[in-house]
């Protein structure tokens, strides 16, 4: 096992005549199961508050979670790359506005190598299950390259994650390619193709334009169009970038500006539509916007949205709708009844015969068993997936649920507000931080949230809940993928500001810290004994 400088394992049980494995003592006190900025973000927070006996796992071959694997033609940020990077990490080189997936990508490395991460790494590692042992305060996790024990389970696999397959009946009889948009196929060749795209999101809108030069004919079949508003993505000059490097000030104007951009798009608009108009201003100029890229009078009605901006997240392109006004184009809106084995067959009959399908169907987000991305399974054997089912999505500020110690979240349900990903990522690394150094102060083996701190704050956002966007009328026909089955939009209806305070004020009693001994009782560590845990700790 690794040791820690500052391990967390309860001092007393080491003299017992025990192995390890009777002792309770894990593998690793920390693991984190993910490689993206959220797992790369969690791991800097833990080696700067001095906890160093962790490892990362990922399924993939490399790092950067959802941008080693959507690696498909035009992939990009869609806010400004000044506000897509940590705080603490600061990249004066973007050649983009708008950073493209390699960029980002090759950012994640640099932050692994510049904090000594690569060691930590455990890539081709597909955590499948993760259950606590109650009896020693620890989880055990289950991966197709062995079993490993941690004391503290830091989920980071993100929301970007798993792949939704569209549920459409005959897919597998279809004779040409498919592929998801999030597993990518470059052995596929365009050229002289007729190219299917399933789904109108995020990733089609980047798709479209891409790949439509390079196909013989391309049909976009579309159930629920998307907003789409013009971007500032300019090319960085070389010396530019110098410039921004060398001028602090420059560098953080950039950021306040860029910042100040993405919690005007989508948070303001979102959760405070009533008080700040700015969301009926933008729906008018993305509507002008539509019309002066889209020359056919029918294809712009096709394209424009029925419902209000800020139901689903906008998108921000600047040649999405002008692919449509190439010949080789075809915005099919009929719904789609079934695919066989030459393509897809609408609901007025036609068969749309294709070469290539590309399912652009976006990601399980309001799954109860899509995030984590493994089994979950905490005390008295109760999955995390079944609870969230019968209670609803729910987790303490984004981060912990009742009956399952030990096990942290960076993307839970209300934890993020709708800005920047890193906003999150660093938010929700300081909650995880504050309790693992309580934790560590009062020797604490196990950590979990008290029910009634958890039902408290559920309370309060969805007190909070109807004064956002998503339950407008305007949202009827968004068919948007924030409602999860109950109904429910799992996104923090607060502002990026309050949501940071909330993880360095909230309050640490919330939470049941628990020393075990060898003698098999428990002691109860309140936020008072934590002087005393520390002088034992020193």
């Amino acid at each position: 096992m690794a040791t820690s400088d500052h391990a967390l394992s309860a001092p007393g049980n080491e003299a017992d005549g025990a192995g390890p494995e009777q002792r309770g003592i894990p593998d690793h006190e920390i693991v984190i199961v993910g490689a993206g900025f959220s797992g790369i973000g969690s791991a800097i927070k833990l080696v700067e508050a001095g906890f160093n006996d962790f490892v990362i796992l990922d399924d993939g071959d490399g790092v950067g979670g959802t941008w080693h694997w959507n690696r498909y033609p035009g992939v990009a940020v869609d806010i400004p790359s000044y506000s897509y990077q940590f705080s603490f990490e600061k990249r004066a080189t973007w050649s983009r506005t708008y950073a493209n997936g390699a960029e980002l990508a090759d950012y994640a490395s640099h932050c692994v190598d510049k904090y000594g991460l690569r060691g930590r790494l455990r890539l081709n590692t597909n955590v499948q299950s993760a259950r606590f042992d109650e009896a020693h305060a620890l989880w055990r996790l289950s991966t197709q390259q062995g079993d490993i024990s941690a004391r503290f389970v830091i989920n980071a696999s993100g929301a970007l994650t798993t792949p939704k397959m569209p549920d459409i009946e005959g897919i597998e009889l279809f004779a040409g390619s498919v592929m998801h948009s999030a597993r990518w196929d470059d052995s596929v060749d365009f050229s002289d193709a007729r190219v299917g795209i399933i789904g109108t999101g995020a990733s089609a809108v980047q798709i479209i334009p891409a790949i439509a030069p390079r196909t013989r004919h391309l049909t976009v079949f579309q159930r629920t169009p998307i907003w789409c508003m013009p971007k500032l993505d300019l090319k960085i000059p070389g010396a530019v970038q110098t410039l921004i490097g060398r001028i602090p000030a420059l560098e953080l104007a950039l950021r306040v500006a860029s910042e100040a951009f993405v919690e005007i798009t989508f948070p303001i608009v979102a959760h405070y539509h009533k008080f700040f108009p700015v969301g009926k201003l933008a729906q008018q100029q993305a509507k002008l916007y539509l019309y002066s890229q889209v020359k056919d009078p029918a294809l712009r009605e096709k394209l424009l949205p029925t419902y209000t901006l800020g139901c689903k997240r906008p998108s921000f392109h600047n040649s999405y709708y002008a692919a449509y006004n190439r010949a080789n184009v075809h915005l099919e809106t009929n719904a789609i009844s079934r695919i066989d084995e030459r393509g897809v067959v609408t609901a007025d009959g036609a068969t749309h015969e294709l070469d290539v399908l590309i399912l652009a169907t976006g990601f399980k987000i309001a799954d109860p068993d899509a995030n984590p991305t493994y089994e979950l399974i905490g005390n008295s054997g109760q999955r995390l997936a079944d609870w969230w089912d019968a209670n609803r999505l729910q987790a303490y500020e984004g981060v912990s649920v009742p009956g399952f110690p030990n096990h942290f979240s960076v993307y839970g349900p209300y934890g993020y507000n709708g800005s920047s990903y890193f906003n999150l990522i660093e938010t929700q690394a300081g909650h995880i931080v504050r309790c693992l150094n309580h934790a560590r102060a009062t020797a604490s083996t196990l950590v979990e949230i008290k029910p009634e701190a958890n039902s408290r704050f559920f309370e309060a956002m969805l007190s909070r809940r109807y004064r956002q966007i998503f339950w407008q009328k305007g949202c009827c026909s968004s068919n948007s993928y924030y409602f999860d089955k109950h109904g429910d939009v799992p996104i923090r209806p607060t502002t990026t500001w309050n949501t940071a305070r909330r993880a360095k004020r909230f309050p640490l009693d919330d939470y049941r810290f628990t020393t075990a001994h060898a003698s098999g009782n428990d002691r109860a560590a309140s936020p008072d004994t934590a002087a005393a845990g520390s002088a034992r700790q020193g």
